[in-house]
């Protein structure tokens, strides 16, 4: 089973409701996806602590119904 897009992203708004984010299918087949991700809650943070907040925001479907997700995370520019 995989996942849409817009499923992805629904997840991650719930934790990141400031976040603009880009997410393309990377290979059409709804199981290799790109994020970018833009949030306030990045700032400060290292990469791997930004991206263990996304991979939590997710529930645990990573791995599961989403096979792979390359992310890109970043605070906005000032």
């Amino acid at each position: 089973m995989s996942m849409t897009a817009a499923e992805i992203e629904e997840l991650i708004l719930k934790s990141f409701p400031d976040a603009k984010i880009t997410i393309d299918d990377l290979r059409g087949d709804g199981d290799h996806y790109a994020a970018q991700i833009v949030s306030e809650k990045f700032r400060g943070l290292t990469r791997v602590q930004q991206h263990k907040l996304v991979y939590n925001a997710l529930g645990g479907k990573m791995g599961n119904e989403l096979h792979a997700l390359a992310l890109n995370t970043l605070p906005p520019k000032n």
